[in-house]
């Protein structure tokens, strides 16, 4: 799952604006807010254009940010 907030805080810490990420990706506006809703999803090739756009190696914590829940096992 898309995290949002973390992607907009990404955008601002390296000085740029939605705008310039819809541009580098060669969409508009509109989409890109889609995908940022999660109504349509980042292609491979997108993502791999934030990367270098927003200078993170590693963007996982944003593009794939699915919470995974610990559970106690209870001995029997």
């Amino acid at each position: 799952m898309f995290d949002e907030n973390k992607f907009r805080a990404a955008v601002i810490a390296n000085g740029k604006t939605l705008k310039d990420v819809a541009h580098a990706l060669d969409i508009s506006i509109v989409t890109l807010y889609r995908k940022m809703s999660g109504e349509s999803d980042f292609y491979r090739n997108e993502i791999e254009k934030c990367r270098t756009l927003l200078n993170g190696d590693n963007l996982n914590d944003i593009f794939f940010n699915d919470k995974v829940t610990q559970t106690e096992q209870k001995a029997v």
